[in-house]
Parts: C-alpha cells; structure tokens; sequence
C-alpha cells in the first residue's frame, strides 16, 4: 500500500525536466532545421499573428514556440513584438560566421521534428508519442488499454507531487473536494491523507472510473474518496462539493474549453467554494521558466492544449466570477492557482 505521509529523501527534480523537456529540442531543431525561422525573424521582427500570417501557422502552437525561445534566450519580446536575440543572431541566423543552423540538419527527420511541422500548420495534436498505429491523446484514452497505461504514468508521479499539492493547498473549511478528471485519484487520495475533515470524489468516463476505483482501494481510501462515472465536457458539474480540483487537467485543452470548465465549476460550486488549480503555469508574460516553456513543447503536440500563464488564469477566473486568486509553488516545477467563488 502506498503510504502518502512519506516523501522521499531526494528531491526527483532533475528526473522530472530531463521527461517534461523532451520534446523541446524537436521544436528548436524544427523551427531551425525545416524553417529557418531565426533568420527570417531577424530580417521581419513580428507579433504573434504577423508570424502566424507569415508562415501560414496557427496562433496556439506559435504561441507555444515562441515561449520556448524566449524562455531559451533566443528570442526577446517588447511590446507584443519579438526579435532574434544576439545569440540567435550569431549562432541561428543564416550568414553569420557562426551560424549552428546545418548542425541541426541531422534532427530533420526526426518523427517528432516532423509532427511540429504538421502541428504548427493545421493545430491538429500528433499521436501520442508519434506512435503509427496510435491515436492522438484524447481519442486513445477510450481504449482500455493505453488508457491503463497512461493512467499508471500519471499515477507513478503523483505520488510525489500529489502529497507536494496537498501540503501547500488551503482547504481549511472546505469538506467536499470534486476531482475533475482525477486518473487514478492520486490527487485526491493524497489530499484525503492530509485532510482528514475531507472527503472527495473523482469524476472520471469509463474506462479510467474502473481503474480509479481500483487503485482507490489499493491505497485503503474507498471510504472517504469516491468515484463519479461521468463526462465533464457533457453537461453540468455534480453538486454538492464546495472544492474543486482540476490536477493537470487544464493544460489539454484548449483556452475555449478551459474558460468554459472555469464557467461549469463556478455554477456548481456554493458562495465561497475553492477552485483548485494544479499544473505547470507559465509567468504573467508568456516568457518562461524554461521548465515549463519545454512541457509546453510536449503537450503542444499530443494535446488540444498548452501551459497557461498566470495571468490568462486569472483573468479567466475572474471574468468567471471567482476571485481572491492565488499562486503558490509546489514542487517540480508545478504551482498551484485558487480562488474562491464570490458571493
């Protein structure tokens, strides 16, 4: 039985960015290797959309690129305008002496370098882990199988980062936590642990409510933590909680659904209810850090979604009705946004 009072006596920090990061030296390799995208910017400093129309690209996977640079130390924003930085301008632009841009010609044909290609284009996700004979992400997870094998992914980490999250969030007075999407319900299992006036429930669709149950009773909680059987995009929320966690959840979707997921929990939470908010965020103006720029990179391209800034949630949250929001760090990398519901 997994005890979740016990950390580890090693911080797992470096193990998580060398995973979280993988696919960012696809995105540069594809931007220099496929576009010479650091030479056309030095000679057409841009915003946002005027790369969009440039390349024919959409706006969220660029958006996602161009956090990367940024945060890399490539690429410099001001005023919604962005430049080559001057490393980029000796080392990634075409005639310069000491230009690496053919050195990057050997990860051209990279399946990964490839997809951002594709991705960047149509804004369409790539299979999970560019797999041939595998759906993307979402679309998979009805299969029972990769979605026991993607489960048991999200599980193994949050063990660690779940018992992180529950030792930072305030949920005195609270005494119903909704898990929105919870996997195996490590999150909330790991909150129950810590909060003994809680009970919780994870609201999960077949088959992933099966394996949650399972690991539920593993770990010695099916009295205090349920599972609900259900869609979060049909409908509207259950009631009856007066907190609700969304735990990596968010970032696979795009900024329409999430506004829309912020709007659901806000009609089914009570006055006063919390929203909880645990994810890899972005700072308030898109540059960095450079841990969470590099696993935008990942859910860029297997996912509807990206890492949101700080200050997207926010303005999300309030245009919601939510306020008193807060952010809070967590451990590797992730952070913790909460509001409460006005009234």
């Amino acid at each position: 039985m997994t005890d979740l009072a016990q950390l580890p006596q090693t911080d797992p920090l470096p193990i998580f960015r060398q995973r979280d990061g993988i696919y960012a030296t696809d995105l540069l390799g594809a931007a220099v290797a496929h576009l010479d995208f650091f030479t056309w910017l030095h000679k057409n400093p841009s915003d946002l959309a005027g790369i969009c129309r440039a390349f024919s690209f959409h706006e969220r996977p660029v958006d996602v690129m161009l956090s990367l640079f940024c945060a890399m130390g490539l690429v410099e924003k001001c005023d919604g305008v962005f430049r080559v930085s001057l490393m980029a301008r000796e080392h990634l632009v075409a005639g310069s002496q000491w230009n690496l841009g053919p050195y990057f010609g050997s990860l051209k044909e990279r399946p990964v370098c490839r997809d951002f290609v594709t991705i960047l284009r149509t804004d369409k996700p790539a299979n999970w882990g560019s797999y041939k004979d595998e759906q993307e992400w979402a679309k998979a997870m009805e299969d029972e199988e990769f979605a026991r094998g993607f489960t048991a992914a999200m599980d193994c980490r949050g063990v660690y980062l779940g018992q992180k999250l529950a030792q930072t969030v305030n949920l005195s007075g609270s005494t119903r936590l909704l898990d929105i999407g919870g996997g195996s319900g490590i999150y909330a299992c790991a909150i129950a642990a810590r909060h003994a006036n809680l009970r919780a429930a994870v609201l999960e669709r077949a088959p992933v409510d099966a394996i949650a149950r399972a690991k539920i009773g593993e770990r010695g909680l099916a009295e205090r933590v349920e599972v609900l059987t259900g869609d979060f995009f049909a409908g509207p929320l259950p009631t009856g909680f007066d907190a609700h966690l969304y735990s990596n959840v968010l970032h696979d979707w795009d900024a329409t659904t999430v506004r829309a997921l912020l709007a659901k929990s806000h009609v089914a939470l009570p006055a006063g209810g919390r929203l909880i908010i645990h994810d890899m965020h972005l700072n308030a103006d898109k540059t960095g850090p450079l841990p969470v720029a590099s696993y935008s990179a990942i859910l860029m391209a297997v996912t509807e979604g990206r890492c949101y800034s700080v200050a997207e949630m926010e303005t999300w949250l309030v245009a919601a009705g939510f306020s008193e929001v807060t952010f809070a760090l967590t451990a590797a990398d992730r952070s913790v946004i909460a509001a409460r519901k006005a009234g």
